[in-house]
């Protein structure tokens, strides 16, 4: 332990100061400290966690990655590709993939006897991964296909089934305008809500072979597949790897394949989702200005009260750096102390949110019935690293106030 890591710790763990003037204000920049951090791991817990439950759910509705028809335009009356034209297994065995499904996509109106709505039928087959409509579920249940025959269930949406005045069992009957004009009728198997407004007003899912029979498509014809990935920010490289297979292919026919991830598909739900990143930048900064101005203001009091001890020291041979050192490595242990508080308090509130969701949103607005937490122990590393590191370096121009006191005055210094 070298001198000055010594003289630091002793004047900290000295009780004189609570009766001198530095006290109070030395436990107020303590409470800056705490206070930011806390707010510091609240922004990044809640904005990092409003993303993820955003974009999980817009990723649950179209998966990462999609392949699709190269002449298709955005609509959702697509063109057909043929499962060969694309290796499944080949597709599967790309590092980072973790599933690869087929679906099709076709508009009609579901019409009952007082309400008419449209909505985006897509077809799925038994491959289906239905994780993600399973965590949505407030009724029912998602349906099995098996290869034998077609089912004839859907799942829709909450929003749907209240729009339309339809339960959990009821049949409903589709139209599909084209000619000739066709229809199918379903049972209700299974409702879902996910808050989405854009989604649920408009998404219902059905076996494809319903589909396939009424776009006169061959069994092995569909919209596209949909491919699933293990690490969502390994998703442009793995972009570019499903490109490699499937963009450079040509059909007998011509045709080309369309390869193209979820944040491409829908910008502006991800550009927004981007924006929020610089709600936390600022955040961040502001607390950390106000908590380095806090602690100057500390650091100021602490050297003005140790006048003469500086003096003294400078007698004895100390130079100037040594000296700061000294108050340097007091701020740290005052910065620390700051910094164990404010892990509490932001720890315990985050925990509390997320076991009990006290804080709730608006569903139309937010997507999201309440304040989402992702409480990250790297983040929190990154906080409290990040925040001692530079609150501590803020320190070292206020400590060049050392450098003017003259050793002669400081001990006659009261």
């Amino acid at each position: 332990m070298n001198a000055e890591f010594f003289i630091a710790k002793k004047i900290t763990q000295t009780q004189e100061g609570a009766k001198q003037i530095s006290g109070p204000i030395v436990k107020i920049a303590v409470f800056g400290i705490a206070l930011g951090l806390a707010v510091m791991i609240l922004s990044v817990a809640i904005i990092t966690g409003f993303k993820n439950e955003v974009s999980s759910k817009v990723i649950g509705f179209g998966s990462h990655i999609q392949v699709t028809n190269f002449d298709s335009n955005r609509s959702y009356e697509t063109l057909p590709i043929n499962r060969k034209q694309l290796s499944q297994p080949l597709l599967n065995s790309i590092p980072g993939i973790k599933h690869s499904q087929v679906f099709i996509t076709k508009s009609g109106i579901i019409k009952t006897k007082e309400n008419i709505q449209a909505v985006i039928l897509k077809g799925v087959d038994k491959e289906y991964d239905w994780g993600f409509f399973e965590k949505c579920l407030v009724e029912g249940e998602v349906f099995e296909l098996s290869d034998s025959a077609k089912s004839n269930k859907i799942l829709i949406s909450e929003r749907i089934a209240n729009l339309l005045q339809l339960n959990l069992n009821d049949k409903l009957t589709v139209y599909f305008v084209q000619d000739p004009p066709r229809m199918r009728s379903f049972k209700i198997n299974g409702i879902y809500k996910t808050s989405i407004e854009d989604f649920d007003k408009a998404f219902a899912l059905v076996d494809l072979r319903h589909l396939q029979r009424i776009n006169g498509w061959e069994p092995d014809q569909v919209s596209g597949y949909e491919i699933i990935i293990d690490d969502y920010d390994q998703i442009s490289a793995l972009t570019d790897s499903v490109f490699e297979i499937a963009g450079y292919h040509f059909a007998d026919d011509g045709a080309r394949l369309k390869v193209a991830n979820i944040k491409q598909l829908y910008p502006q739900i991800f550009d927004w989702l981007n924006l929020q990143n610089i709600n936390v930048w600022i955040i961040l900064a502001l607390m950390l200005i106000v908590a380095g101005f806090n602690m100057i203001s500390g650091l100021l009091i602490l050297i003005l009260e140790r006048t003469s001890m500086i003096g003294l020291l400078k007698g004895l041979g100390y130079n100037n750096w040594r000296i700061r050192k000294i108050f340097l490595y007091q701020s740290g242990f005052l910065i620390s102390k700051g910094l164990l508080w404010g892990n509490v308090i932001g720890i315990i509130i985050c925990i509390v949110q997320y076991k009990f969701g006290i804080v709730p949103l608006d569903e139309a607005t937010y997507y999201i019935d309440k304040v989402p937490i992702n409480l990250k122990a790297l983040h929190l590393v990154y906080l409290n690293v990040g925040t001692l590191v530079l609150t501590i370096a803020m320190m070292i121009i206020p400590s060049y106030l050392i450098t003017k006191i003259s050793p002669a005055k400081a001990i006659k210094f009261n």
